[in-house]
């Protein structure tokens, strides 16, 4: 489906999918990156055998643009994304790209579908989403010898339907998202794979999302579903430190924000009980951005933890989304060199 420029509401934007104009798409051949295509299919001609459908030789990245409020369209954190691609890309031994070859592509998709991008004011982005694939066909376990390195973007609005408001969240028990020293710190399909089945399980008992603890002792949090995770202490900014967490560049640089603010920024294990310390806790992702957590609850071990007045996020957690988003809109400046306008 593709969203009609003329009648959308920008301001009740689900986040889904919708087709826009173009995407981008460079093929790794014969030991190198060929030439940047630009393309109105929808369409990926893959193998049946192709090692991406088999053994899962994948991975992809989410960044989005932004209309500033000067109309200027910017990037936030393009080469934070490359690097974590290029992470995950030798993580399963996939072909390498180079950062500028992912910027390129990066700019050229939103140029591309420039007409696509939401205007300023009503909280809506443009999300890129670029796709590495294995393309070779293979019946044993080997990397592939081709990729296809994707890139296609579509309009969204907030992840959670109703934005920066606190949320219910469900520890999960029964299962785990990733293992220490697996693929848990880079951004690989069978991850999200793996998190489904307790992503359903706790929306169905009414939570919006599920928070992990460790794989290995159940005694630490991990990290959120589709997110990463942090709690407010006083003046200091709590997240989990762990091997089986994605490095999450927006919690990166809400890290360096809340010291920028005067915060002191700890990246250490939590544990489970230090969840009743916290006056404000949420989770952070490039979809999400900052989403206020209200309510933890774990029904296998019987606990619940609330933060704030269960209406309204907390003070901390306003402070950095307010400013935070703001240097991603073009409303305030960026001391950190984040963004990157798009020459249109």
């Amino acid at each position: 489906m593709q969203v009609d420029l003329n009648t959308v509401d920008w301001k009740t934007l689900p986040f889904g999918y919708y087709d826009t104009d173009y995407n981008v798409r460079c093929y790794y051949r014969n030991g190198q990156w060929g030439k940047i295509e630009v393309t109105s299919s929808k369409d990926i001609s893959i193998h049946m055998a192709a090692t991406c459908l088999h053994y899962g030789q994948e991975g992809f990245e989410g960044l989005k643009a932004y209309t500033g409020k000067d109309g200027k369209v910017r990037i936030f954190r393009v080469e934070e994304n490359a690097k974590r691609i290029q992470n995950t890309a030798n993580r399963v031994l996939m072909a390498v790209p180079p950062v500028e070859l992912f910027r390129e592509m990066v700019h050229t998709v939103v140029k591309a579908n420039k007409r696509f991008v939401p205007p300023y004011g009503y909280g809506a982005t443009l999300y890129i989403r670029p796709l590495l694939i294995g393309m070779s066909p293979e019946v044993g376990v080997k990397p592939s010898d081709e990729y296809l390195l994707l890139m296609f973007v579509t309009p969204v609005g907030p992840y959670f339907k109703d934005g920066f408001k606190p949320v219910d969240m469900m520890i999960s028990r029964n299962y785990d998202r990733a293992a220490p020293q697996g693929t848990g710190t880079v951004k690989v399909g069978g991850n999200y794979a793996a998190s489904l089945l307790s992503l359903a399980e706790a929306k169905k008992l009414g939570y919006s999302s599920t928070i992990y603890l460790d794989a290995k002792e159940k005694k630490y949090i991990d990290e959120c579903g589709p997110a990463n995770f942090f709690g407010i202490k006083g003046k200091t900014f709590v997240t989990p430190k762990s091997e089986s967490i994605l490095p999450s560049i927006t919690n990166k640089s809400l890290q360096q924000l809340a010291e920028h603010l005067g915060y002191k920024v700890e990246r250490r294990q939590v544990p489970f009980e230090e969840l009743a310390e916290f006056s404000e806790t949420a989770e952070c992702g490039t979809a999400a951005v900052i989403t206020p957590i209200k309510k933890i609850v774990d029904p296998v071990a019987g606990k619940e933890f609330t933060y704030g007045d269960g209406v309204n996020p907390g003070p901390v957690c306003t402070e950095l989304f307010t400013k935070y988003t703001a240097i991603q809109f073009g409303e305030a400046p960026d001391p950190f060199g984040w963004t990157e306008v798009v020459d249109l």
